[in-house]
């Protein structure tokens, strides 16, 4: 189930929460940021190439390219047995800006995105189907959690794909990871 839970910067009192699908695309929309729950009905192996899995989305991807200009699509695939597992969760958590707009489609999984624009932190649980974007410039962080299980597709506007300028702020340590969020929240 998706999820979205909005926190004072500081993260020390209770979030507002939206479970409402359309009430999470409301609230999202007021920051800029683009919410929308797709079909994810392919099944693929866990080993699926990123070809086979761009593949099977085609329509979806052209449609966004030609929609928002984006000009490159790749698929990150991260697996309790990935080798880099530590390595790539540490990086995504700490918290980061990109000067594109960037969208992301959960294919399978889920993960926990923490956008923060202004004074506030908008904790997005992401699942298979949902669709997310993150406009140029806004804070923020993800967490994959220590037994990753996801396939994203990502969409970006410059043909380099993911180049993160992170912060150097240390706010991600203030909120919960995966775990911890599913078990307070979900």
């Amino acid at each position: 189930m998706s999820l979205l839970t909005i926190h004072p910067e500081s993260g020390t009192s209770a979030p507002e929460i939206f479970r409402d699908g359309d009430a999470i695309a409301e609230r999202l929309a007021e920051i800029g940021v683009l919410f929308e729950r797709w079909q994810a009905g392919r099944a693929f192996e866990p080993d699926a190439e990123q070809q086979t899995i761009l593949a099977a989305y085609a329509d979806s991807v052209e449609r966004l390219k030609a929609k928002y200009g984006f000009e490159s699509a790749d698929v990150i695939s991260v697996g309790p047995d990935h080798p880099q597992k530590d390595e790539l969760r540490a990086r995504f958590l700490n918290e980061h800006i990109h000067s594109d707009f960037e969208v992301r489609f959960f294919v399978e999984g889920r993960g926990l995105f923490y956008l923060h624009p202004g004074d506030r932190v908008y904790a997005i649980l992401c699942e298979r189907g949902d669709l997310l974007s993150v406009p140029s410039n806004t804070r923020h962080w993800f967490d994959m959690g220590a037994e990753p299980c996801l396939k994203c597709i990502r969409l970006f506007t410059t043909p380099e794909g993911w180049i993160a300028d992170f912060t150097g702020n240390d706010i991600g340590e203030r909120f919960p990871r995966l775990e911890e969020y599913l078990r307070t929240f979900a």
